[in-house]
């Protein structure tokens, strides 16, 4: 993933048993429970389907014409859920038309008319915004792979279709935003951000490469879309703890983030420690952490200045009582370490070091030795050693003390060779904190 580029009773018993009743009872219930947990579409009864001629067939005259019917043809709904066949006849006559639409704007030239805007968006708009299902994880506990299974939408194969051709609209090379703007405004784009909470994750992905595009194209939706798009953390952060789609709105912010213009504006540094270092303090971090984690740093690369106030946010939300989540948190803080300035990092040393500092001494194998792997890192060892003077004592207690108490035997030969690096910087140093340490143990 780079962010920069971009975007599921075998009848041998006549006499039915309890435990096969309950089996039947279960099942039933599961059953209920899959179709209430699909979308739910405002979906008429018996509709049929006229069955039209293929567009590279009818006159060139007649095609726009011929495209438009198409697209109302395709703002008929069909059940996928409840009754998955039914109207299979013209459930495939929908899709043939959606994949013919799909190949006629992709090859040909021209076919995004004046008179198509209109009605292609309210075909996308009639299909693709509906009430989603209830979560199957409403308590915002993090998505296992191997123990949930996310709801994946029965209509996917029209759905699909209908995300494609709106691409392709999209990225037509006749494409016109100032006249598609008229459909494709504010209101459509909260109604797509909706969806971003959908548990299928074809469609958020679906979804990531569309807002991107609308985001690329209209140039006045812009601040509207990271607004909501920071209105839906703000939600996800204080308020419900659940949100399915943070991870794909963040790999969006990304690429975002790259094209912003130097130097930044007070708005983007007031959402960087506002909505985006706000969200590590919450427990489904390790969903997302890798997208957010992108973003930070390339704040950071953007404007090193904004450094210190992104550790002391780290600091402040560091997990306590979390080991997998504070390795989350040292793998990122080695990522901002990467690209810091050496001004930057005096700012922030000590109160970093001090954090350093408790997770050497983590009982926690991988916390303490994720951070000793900060000893393996060229960059940050020629800064610690250009001020070792400071860094050293705060560290030399819990590297001495683990080197003796720790019980990981791994652990031993990471806090060696620390210690053997800082002897390196400066022996004087090295000695005098040695001292001093034996000093201190015999007074307690």
């Amino acid at each position: 993933m780079d962010p920069k580029n971009k975007i599921i009773g075998n009848g041998e018993n006549d006499v039915e048993s309890p435990i096969n009743k309950n089996k039947m009872t279960a099942g039933a219930i599961t059953n209920s429970r899959k179709e209430k947990r699909q979308s739910r579409f405002n979906i008429p009864k018996n509709q049929e389907l006229d069955v039209l001629p293929p567009l590279k067939d009818a006159p060139s005259d007649q095609r726009e014409e011929l495209f438009i019917q198409k697209l109302r043809q395709c703002c008929v709904l069909f059940d996928f859920a409840s009754d998955p066949l039914s109207d299979l006849k013209w459930k495939e006559v929908k899709r043939t038309a959606l994949h013919e639409m799909v190949e006629y704007v992709t090859t040909q030239k021209g076919v995004i008319s004046d008179n198509v805007y209109g009605e292609a968006v309210n075909m996308f708009a009639v299909n693709l915004f509906r009430t989603l299902p209830p979560s199957s994880n409403p308590n915002g506990a993090e998505f296992d792979p191997e123990e949930d299974e996310p709801t994946l939408e029965a209509a996917w194969p029209h759905l699909q279709l209908v995300y494609e051709l709106f691409l392709r609209v999209l990225e037509a090379p006749d494409f016109q935003p100032n006249l598609a703007k008229r459909y494709i405004d504010q209101k459509f784009v909260l109604q797509l951000l909706d969806l971003f909470d959908s548990e299928d994750p074809r469609e958020r992905d679906l979804l990531k490469t569309t807002l991107h595009r609308i985001y690329g194209k209209f140039l006045g939706l812009r601040a509207f879309i990271r607004k909501q798009i920071s209105n839906v953390f703000y939600r996800f952060i204080y308020e419900t703890e659940h949100h399915n789609g943070i991870a794909e709105l963040l790999e969006i912010l990304g690429s975002i983030i790259n094209g912003f213009a130097l130097p930044l504006k007070d708005e983007h540094k007031l959402f960087l420690l506002r909505a985006l270092m706000p969200l590590h303090k919450v427990k489904s971090l390790s969903v997302y952490h890798a997208q957010l984690a992108y973003c930070v740093v390339q704040f950071l690369e953007k404007d090193a200045s904004l450094t210190q106030s992104v550790i002391q946010s780290l600091l402040k939300y560091w997990p306590k009582t979390h080991s997998p989540k504070e390795v989350m948190f040292l793998n990122e803080l080695e990522e901002i370490l990467d690209v810091i300035e050496p001004a930057e990092f005096q700012k922030v040393m000590v109160p970093l070091f001090r954090q350093l500092s408790k997770c050497v001494s983590s009982p926690h194998f991988q916390v303490a030795e994720r951070a000793l792997y900060y000893w393996n890192n060229e960059y940050v060892m020629s800064l610690v050693s250009e001020n070792v003077v400071k860094i050293l004592p705060i560290m030399f207690p819990s590297l001495y003390r683990n080197s003796k108490t720790h019980w990981n035997k791994t652990i031993h030969g990471l806090i060696y060779n620390a210690l053997k690096l800082f002897m390196e910087m400066d022996q004087k140093l090295f000695d005098d904190c040695t001292q001093q340490y034996r000093q201190e143990r015999q007074n307690f």
